[in-house]
């Protein structure tokens, strides 16, 4: 039997066992967890701010709870869990970063705290800093040229 035809026999029985995605109901939930974590940032802005922060100190340490909770949950196993649910909404950008930092850091902590967690966390780390460093050299060089251009 030629390649084809059997491919053509094959597809409907692949797409009648494939799991169907629900990509609106995903969509929806990313989009209203990922509001809901960054609707938890400003309140604890506004929080620190109470307490007499100045902004740029409050965003700081907001930010640092928000990196703490997110290392506890990936410590004790419960952000793939919530991860599952949430999909993308999730990964808003502190948080997913803080889980890939704090999941490879307990992925290597059989080889001691120097060359195991800390080598493993700044192997990530830097890839994100150098790229990030780049990607904002790059587009400031954009800015640049279209002020002058413009």
């Amino acid at each position: 039997m030629p390649k084809k035809q059997i491919n053509a026999s094959y597809a409907p029985v692949v797409d009648k066992r494939t799991a169907k995605i629900p990509v609106a109901k995903n969509c929806l939930k990313a989009f209203f967890i990922g509001g809901l974590i960054c609707m938890l940032g400003e309140i604890l802005k506004n929080f620190f701010i109470d307490l007499g922060m100045q902004e740029e100190t409050a965003v700081s340490s907001y930010l640092v709870v928000i990196i703490g909770i997110t290392a506890f949950f990936t410590a004790i196993g419960k952000y793939d869990n919530a991860g599952q649910f949430a999909g993308a909404g999730l990964a808003v950008p502190i948080s997913g970063f803080a889980n890939s930092v704090s999941s490879s850091m307990l992925e290597y902590r059989s080889e001691g705290f120097v060359l195991g967690m800390a080598a493993n966390a700044f192997k990530l780390a830097g890839c994100v800093i150098v790229w990030g460093s780049v990607s904002a050299f790059i587009l400031a060089c954009i800015d640049l040229i279209l002020e002058v251009v413009l």
